[in-house]
Order: structure tokens, then sequence, then C-alpha cells
């Protein structure tokens, strides 16, 4: 025992030479001393490594990782190797050979003000006069007359606005809301015509072309329409008496984004209400209620189960009838809305000033300076201009595609902001599986770079306070997390306790004024149902008792948030007045609402400069998580554009289409309502490029090998032919009301029916073992390209979203295919389930 002590504490003084011999390395470079110096250091650094590494082993073994990993320095260490993919080492790192920080040597003395303008970009990331004027030797005034619509006077600081710059870079000042600028810029010239002049003549020259109707997509339900129009259309529509029109009312609720039609049951007597546009069972002023609530019209009966309980039933006839009326309203309404010279005229003025001012500004990196890079790396374009969006732009979403280097444009945009005071630390939040990775690459890029990086460890509970303290007490350029590792870290009770109690207050206000304008009891009661569980968290809140004392969020000393594979958080709770529309879900992830508070809290300190997201993927599976991403980043500008809520982003760039599609259960077709189609969409992109940096495969021409797809059909045995008639029994039991929903339903139908295409065994594993399967099919093609790459060792990946193995006696389809391929000959240590590697080492070894 006494010797293993021994051996271990010999293991950590030999890496802790190591690292002092690293860090010396750092500051030799970062000083510039001779490269005799230097090389002197990487021989001593060979020297230490060699012997070490002959006696201990790599640095990245499990032994060394274990001993060292609690050593904030351990990911400086772990860089040193160049780890092929079998685990082994390839190659030391360029720092035992190469000079791999170049020293930066600032500029002293320009000829020019262009000059000292690139020059103050690069090292104040502003246009600093007083630095400028130092460079030079010039004149403010000097400056800025040379420098006339490259630069411009900022009206805003003259107003006596302090947090706004006096000068603007053109590329900044000429994006944006042009048009709110322009009126800015005016009121100015009238005081100032000599310093803003040129202001208003070259935003004249960028503001947008003004949209005329024929280019401006109008729906019944846009929120941006003032009532008074849709109550004009109505009466005309309907032909609505005088008498009737004092008691029939239009509003419209901003809390909620809901519109409500007061009096609809009034105008008893009027055909066109209940004949021409409506029906016996529901009369016009309701149906276009509903269609002012992105609602498809249903109509149900109400019947009495054996329990003697009242059930809705949807009237099929009834609801088709109201449909059509409800499509030869919209239709109506296409045709009066823009038929009038000065609603025509307002409408579209109103339109432009909300929705047509915003200007993309397009970003150039080619000025900054990425002091302290591995001058051995070299940024593409685009991966600068992204680093100067972050750095410029304020919240920023890189929609690069796989391959584009999105994580070397985050670690510079983090050192460069640290470098120029923009921003004090940094966190990135990244997969569980990617803490190493990351940390790997960011010393990659920037060797001298001080970062933490949590270990799964850190995060147990009797660890997590100590590791927050090290983020909060530490001067580091950047901190690495896991995904759950940043949901452990909470808000303080005393914020989280203010936003609920803020959204009490809404939520209390909506309903009022609904109560105050009749409207919808579904409605209400929704709101009641919020107003409930947001009284039930403040309770639990103010119930605690035992304070975890743990460093919340806002004590780290984080300004600056950088979440990768953003595309995790997508399930952020809305609340719609849409029913039963595809497309929309209503779920809620509770780190997706930890995200969206925390990202409120960045905003608020950091005037909404102070997160990044990542991903490969913005939009997957719906339209929905466009918005999602605009109210994470961009929340303040939905905000002052009335597009907070769900449904009045919807109503303004959206709309829902009802197809005919195939049953879940796969033996019929059904009417489905999704929310599938953009309108207005020069626009919304125009909003959405503010905080988006998009760049796509084809735009950035990488060089990724191309997909080879094959579409491998299998025929279906006659036992799931007979299985699939009875989900289709079910499924029609199921719309018909005629059996309780805890029983069976469609969730569990369609459920049963991908178990059921993937093996009839998911259903009943004592069924026979279907020759020509899809599983069987999939062994033979595994085998065939096993064997006929044996002499390559070619890897092969299998996915498969269902039946993964559970150890519980289960049928699983993972067992099932490896059992197969062993009985014909695949050694057992060739087949692996990544759900076996259940720890980050053995997610390392299994990955090399």
């Amino acid at each position: 025992r006494e010797n293993f002590r021994c051996f271990k504490e010999n293991r950590i003084k030999g890496m802790i030479a190591i690292r002092n011999s690293v860090r010396t390395l750092i500051e030799l470079q970062t000083e510039d001393y001779p490269d005799s110096e230097i090389k002197a250091e990487q021989e001593r650094l060979n020297r230490l490594y060699d012997t070490f590494s002959g006696k201990y082993g790599l640095i990245n073994s499990r032994a060394n990782t274990s001993a060292f990993s609690q050593d904030s320095s351990f990911s400086l260490l772990s860089a040193l190797e160049i780890i092929g993919e079998d685990g082994e080492l390839e190659r030391k790192a360029d720092m035992f050979s190469k000079r791999t920080i170049k020293p930066h040597t600032p500029v002293t003395s320009v000829d020019t003000a262009s000059e000292a303008l690139a020059v103050s970009l690069g090292e104040k990331a502003t246009i600093d006069m007083d630095y400028m004027m130092e460079l030079s030797g010039k004149s403010e005034n000097e400056i800025f007359e040379d420098l006339k619509g490259v630069i411009f006077l900022n009206p805003l600081y003259e107003y006596g606005n302090s947090y706004e710059p006096k000068y603007l870079m053109a590329d900044e000042y000429l994006s944006g809301n042009v048009r709110e600028k322009l009126r800015i810029a005016k009121k100015s010239a009238e005081l100032y015509p000599e310093d803003y002049k040129v202001n208003v003549e070259a935003l004249q020259k960028v503001q947008p072309k003004d949209l005329t109707a024929s280019e401006i997509s109008v729906r019944l339900g846009a929120t941006w329409l003032p009532p008074d129009d849709v109550q004009e259309f109505i009466f005309h529509l309907l032909e609505t008496p005088r008498y009737a029109q004092w008691n029939i009312k239009v509003h419209f609720s901003p809390f909620t984004s809901e519109w409500n039609i007061e009096g609809k049951s009034y105008d008893k007597g009027n055909v066109r209400a209940y004949n021409t546009y409506g029906t016996s069972r529901i009369n016009a002023y309701k149906i276009i209620e509903e269609t002012l609530n992105l609602k498809d019209v249903r109509i149900f009966d109400y019947i009495e189960d054996d329990e003697g309980k009242k059930k809705a039933v949807l009237n099929k006839k009834e609801t088709a009838i109201a449909q059509s009326k409800q499509e030869m309203i919209k239709q109506e309404f296409q045709d009066w809305i823009w038929s009038d010279p000065e609603r025509r005229e307002r409408l579209c003025k109103s339109y432009n000033e909300k929705f047509n001012s915003v200007r993309p500004r397009e970003y150039d990196g080619s000025h900054i300076i990425f002091n302290g890079m591995n001058p051995e790396i070299e940024l593409r374009e685009h991966q600068k201009n992204a680093v100067a969006h972050i750095l410029y732009g304020g919240n920023t979403l890189l929609a690069h595609a796989v391959g584009a280097g999105k994580t070397f444009e985050m670690v510079a945009a983090a050192q460069e902001s640290k470098r120029l005071g923009l921003c004090n630390k940094s966190l990135f939040v990244v997969p569980n599986h990617l803490t190493e990775q990351w940390a790997a690459e960011y010393l990659q890029l920037y060797p001298a770079a001080n970062i933490l990086v949590a270990t799964k460890k850190d995060f147990e509970t009797k660890n997590r306070k100590k590791f927050c303290g090290r983020i909060a007490t530490g001067d580091y350029d950047a901190v690495i997390i896991g995904h759950s590792q940043f949901e452990k870290i909470p808000m303080s009770i005393e914020r989280q306790r203010a936003i609920l109690e803020q959204q009490l207050e809404e939520i209390t206000g909506g309903i009022a004024e609904l109560k105050r304008n009749r409207g919808e009891n579904f409605s209400i009661k929704q709101l009641e149902k919020s107003k409930k569980s947001i009284k039930q968290k403040l309770d639990k809140l103010n119930d605690q008792t035992k304070k975890d004392d743990v460093v919340t969020f806002e004590e780290l000393g984080v300004d600056r948030l950088f979440v990768d594979e953003s595309h995790y958080y997508k399930n952020l709770y809305l609340y719609t007045k849409m029913r039963n529309v595809g497309g929309i879900a209503q779920t809620e992830a509770q780190k997706s609402s930890d995200l969206f508070m925390k990202c409120r809290y960045l905003d608020e300190i950091t005037g909404g400069r102070g997160t990044v997201f990542a991903t490969g993927t913005p939009i997957s599976n719906s339209m929905v998580e466009l918005y999602t991403i605009q109210r994470y980043l961009q929340y303040n500008t939905l905000v002052k554009n009335g597009l907070q809520h769900f449904d009045a982003w919807a109503s303004t760039f959206g709309e829902t289409i009802t197809a005919v599609e195939l049953t879940p259960e796969g033996t019929g077709y059904r009417a489905k309502t999704r929310f599938a189609k953009f309108y207005n969409l020069p626009e919304l992109m125009a909003m959405f490029k503010e905080i988006a940096d998009i760049k796509t495969a084809d735009m950035l021409n990488l060089p990724v090998p191309e997909a080879k797809y094959h579409n491998i059909a299998v025929k279906p045995s006659e036992m799931q032919k007979e299985m699939v008639a009875s989900l289709a029994e079910r499924a029609e039991q199921v719309r018909g009301g005629g059996v309780d929903s805890s029983v069976d339903n469609m969730l569990k139908i369609t459920n049963d029916g991908r178990k059921l295409a993937l093996d009839q065994r998911m259903l009943n594993d004592m069924l026979p073992d279907f020759e020509g399967s899809k599983i069987n099919a999939c062994v033979d093609n595994i085998y065939r390209i096993w064997k006929e790459n044996a002499d390559k060792k070619s890897a092969q990946l299998v996915f498969c979203d269902l039946s993964t193995p559970k150890n519980d006696g289960t049928f699983s389809v993972y067992n099932d295919i490896r059992k197969k391929l062993i009985e014909r000959g695949i050694p057992e240590s060739e087949v692996k389930f990544i759900h076996e590697a259940d720890t980050d080492m053995k997610k390392k070894e299994l990955f090399q």
C-alpha cells in the first residue's frame, strides 16, 4: 500500500512538472522571447513528457486522468496528446515543436484616418476617437470629415443617452430599423443640418421599398389589424342592422392575443348570419370569431353514455357545412380588405412601418486581430464574419451546417469578447459527452486560454457547491459544462419569484379583460388553469424553508452564454388558442424553461448581447421552432412588434393548412390540420436575420461526401396484415367515442402501429420470427457489408429508435440483431451498444 501511495504521488509530481513547463512555454511565446529560449523549453518539455509517458503511460490514460482530473489545468495537459481513433498516441501536439502562440504587436502610429479606424476596430471593437487621434495625430473633426459616409454621428448620443456611442460604423447605422432611424435623423437635421444631413441622405438610400397591397398577405385574424376594421368588415358582410350594431362589438386582448365578438347572438333574425354565411347550428358571428382566433369550426352533438354522463361527439356533416361557410367568409375578407383606397393606404403604411422596416446587417470580420490564437490555424472568411456577428450584433444564432466550424467560431468569439472587454466570463453549455472534446479544441485554438471543464463528479450533490464556487471565484476565460449540469445551476429564488409574480399579474389582468369583454369560457378556463399552476410554483418557492446554499446562476459572474446543439432546447412552452393542430406542441421541458429564464436575465444585464446558440438543425420538425428561437434570442423585438404571443406571430407569418393524409394506423385517410405554411416570409426573415447567421452546406461548398440512400422495401407477414386491420378497428372506435381514452386512444394505436411495422414480436414476443422481416433484412445487409470489408476493418453504425435494450427479459430488436450477427461469425467484441457506454470514460473508449 505504501508503494502504491508513493507511485501515485510520483505520477502526480510528474504531471505537475509537465504542467509547469507548459505554462513557462506559453509565457515565453506570449512575451515574444527569442526562438532559442523557446526551443530550449520545448526540449525540456519533450524530455519531461517522454520520461513520464515511458513510466506512467499516456496523460489521457484512465489512471492519469483519475489522478489529476481535479486540477484546473488538466485540460491543458490532455491537449498535449493527439489521440488516434484506436485510442493510441497519434502524435504529440504542435506545442512540443512549433510556436503555437503568435505574440501581438500593437500598432503605435498610422498615416490616415481609415487606417486609424481599422486599428481601432481591431483593438477596441469600437470607434474610439481618442485612440484614433493618438494613432494618426489628427483632430477629431479632421478624422470625422475624412471618414464621412464610413462612420456616422449617432443622433441618440446627442439626445443625452450616455449608453449610446457617439459614432457608428456605416454597416451598423444603415441596418436594423432604418425607418425609425430616418425619423430620428430628420429631427436631428432640423437642429444641426451640417452634422446630420449626411445621415438623412444615407438612410433614405437604404429604406426598404414600400410593399403594396398585392405584396402583403393579410388574413382574418392577423393581430396587427385594428379591431375597428374587423368590425366594419363584419357589418358590411352580414349587413348588420343599425340597431344591432350598438350591441355587437369586436375586442382584441393584447395579453392573450385573443379576439372576441361581444353580442354575437344578438342579431337573431339576420338571414346572412344564419343562412348565407352561417348555419342553424352556428351563426356567422361565431364562425368569424373562431376564424379570428385561428380555429377550424367544429360542430359537436352531446349524447349520454352508459353512465349517464354527457359526451361530445363530432357531427361530421354539420362540421363540413360550417367549414365551407368559414372558407366563404375568408374569401369575402380577401376581396374586401384592399377594396377601399383609404383603408388600403392606411393598412399598407401600418404594415410597412411594423414589419418592413428592418435592413439586415452584413458583418465583416476581416479586421479582427484574434490575439493569442494558434498561428497554425487560419479561420475561414465565414468564420471570421460569424465572430464579428457575435461581437457587434448581440444575441446570435449560428445556424451553420455540420462541418462549418461552429466550435472555433464560438471559441474565438469568447476569447475576443474577453480581450476587448465586452464580457468577463463565458459559459459554454455543450452535450454531456463532448465536454472533454470541447476543451481539447478550445486549447488547440487558444493554447494559453484559462478554462475550467466540468466532470460528471463535479455535479454530484456533494461536489456541486464547490465547483460552482470555483466558477464564481475564478477569473476564467471560459467554463465548459454539460447540458444536464447547466440545469442544476439554479436562478436565485428571488428572481424566480419575481418572474412568477409578474406572470401571475399578467394572467390575472388577462382574465379580467376577457371577462369584461365576455370572452370565451374555454380561454378563461385555460388562463385560470395557468394561474393555478403558477400559484403552485410560487407556493413551492415560498415553502422552501431549507434553502439550498449552492451558488446561483447570477452569482457565477457569467455574462456570455454559448449553447452548443441548441435544438435540444426546442420544447419551450407556448400558449395558443389553436386546438388539435399538428406541428404545435404544448409540452414543456423543464430544461427549456430554465434556459429561457437565464436568457432573460442575460438580456437584462447585457442589453440583449449575452446569448449565442449554435446548431446545424435550427428547424427540424416544426415551423414553431423558429418562433421558439426568436423567444430565446429576440424576445424584446417580438414584444416591440406585438408578436410575443404565438397566435399573434402565427396570424402574421403563418397559416394552418388542412389536407388529406394517411391515418396513423395506416389503413385509410383523414383530414388533418397543420401549421405548415409561411406568409410574408421576406419580412419574417429580415427580422430573424438580425440574430441568425445562416450558412448552409451549399453556401459553404464544404468538402463532404455525397450520401447514397438505399430504401429497402420488405413485405409484411400475414400476421402483420391481420394486426393492421385490428388497429383500424380500434381507431374507428376511438374516433366514434366508443371507448374511454384511458383504455385506448390514438397515441396508443399509433405507437402500436410503429412497433408492428418494425417487428411483430414487438407487440407479442410469443409470435414467430418472420423470415422476411425488416430485422432479418437488416441482419443480412450488416453481415454482407462486414464480410466484404473484413480486410479494411470498416465500422458500421446501426440506428433504431424503438426497442432499445433494457435487460429486463423483454424482446429487444437490438439483442436479436446482435445474437444473429454473432451466430453468423462476427466476434461478440465487435458488436457494441451505445447504451452500454454509460459513463463518460466508456463513451470515450467506445468512440476511439
